[in-house]
């Protein structure tokens, strides 16, 4: 009976043992993927990897850093602060030039979310379809001229801005640019400070709920802008399967936003979806919104499946990719402007930066979202 109970006592502590060494080896398959984003849309789709746990699925553990700003992203990237995340194309550029940091992905379009805001009792509302090539585009050069608008340079709003200039043959010069990040342009604007503000979603939005009027965005400018996912260089080229993996429940995510967040949020799924999108700005970005900004976000900010990526970095015969012309057009904007000389210009649009590379070792297929 003695000898029974010390079997029992030593298969007890056995299995306690290989339990505890379970555990231990479960919590280091776990890698710990540092990643950045923007308070915006993009980033709603790695909070909801993790709120599923869909990230620790393909063994990772994802930690969500917040910036206010691309630059900021930037700044963070030599002390190796982030392996990858979201970012605007426009820092982007200075990014690929600095550090040869990877667009490996296309995390949505905001052309049609970044935008020049104006008041109500602006005389730029007075003009619209000034240039026949953009007809939805208000204003006129004798209504631009010598203006002071806030912007957040090196950034998808001073793009937008810029953007918006050029359809009435203005530049920069013409006007007085204030830069302010985002906040402070808001704050600056409602005061009472500048003539026009140029803002991204969901600042945007709640511009226009404070009764601005859009006059132009990067659509309606004649031109494209998306968010890229960039990849520090050194941990792509180390660790190219783990930016697949992340890549691939990405994917789960644009699949479900893509599916159900086109239509009247009137079905289930769509929903639970609209609902954990306004818990995402609540909670995460720290700007509650209403039903409506967040049914607005989704529906404005067009997704690109896995096959629609590979399309979009497709080099057509030899010639570029629909990715590699969005990029070279806002780097000739930064030189334009003077940021880059033509020598680095030409070092940025030559160089690898723009991949396919981690899309094609995405694994297949792309796991249901429900």
């Amino acid at each position: 009976m003695r000898k029974l109970k010390l079997i029992g006592m030593l298969c007890l502590v056995l299995m306690i043992t290989v339990t505890g060494v379970g555990t231990a080896f479960a919590k280091k398959k776990l890698f710990k993927l540092k990643t950045c984003w923007l308070p915006e849309h993009e980033a709603f789709m790695a909070w909801y990897m993790v709120e599923k746990g869909w990230d620790r699925e393909e063994g990772l553990d994802m930690e969500l850093q917040y910036y206010d700003s691309g630059m900021a992203q930037l700044e963070a990237l030599p002390s190796k602060s982030w392996h990858l995340g979201g970012n605007g194309a426009t820092p982007h550029v200075l990014a690929g030039l600095r550090y040869g940091t990877y667009v490996a992905q296309i995390g949505n379009d905001e052309s049609f979310t970044n935008s020049v805001l104006v008041r109500a009792d602006s005389p730029i509302l007075k003009t619209k379809g000034w240039n026949p090539k953009n007809p939805d585009v208000y204003g006129s050069p004798e209504t631009i001229k010598g203006i002071t608008i806030l912007t957040t340079t090196v950034s998808s709003p001073h793009y937008t801005m810029s953007s918006w200039l050029k359809v009435f043959g203005l530049k920069d010069k013409d006007v007085i640019v204030k830069h302010m990040d985002q906040a402070q342009a808001m704050a600056a604007f409602e005061a009472g400070v500048g003539d026009a503000v140029c803002l991204w979603a969901p600042n945007m939005y709640i511009g226009m709920d404070r009764s601005w009027k859009v006059v132009g965005n990067i659509h309606t400018s004649g031109t494209s802008l998306p968010i890229t996912m960039m990849v520090a260089r050194e941990f792509g080229d180390e660790n190219p399967e783990i930016v697949a993996k992340f890549l691939r429940q990405y994917f789960r995510v644009v699949n479900l936003m893509k599916e159900h967040g086109q239509g009247n949020f009137d079905t289930p799924i769509s929903k639970q979806l609209l609902a954990d999108y306004l818990r995402f700005f609540e909670e995460w970005v720290g700007t509650p919104l209403t039903k409506e900004m967040a049914m607005m976000d989704i529906k404005m900010h067009p997704v690109f499946t896995l096959d629609e990526q590979l399309e979009l970095f497709a080099k057509k015969n030899g010639d570029m990719s629909t990715v590699e012309i969005w990029m070279r057009d806002i780097t000739d904007f930064f030189t334009a402007q003077g940021k880059f000389t033509q020598a680095e210009r030409d070092k940025v649009v030559n160089s690898d930066y723009i991949t396919d590379k981690f899309l094609k070792l995405v694994e297949t297929p792309i796991p249901a979202y429900n």
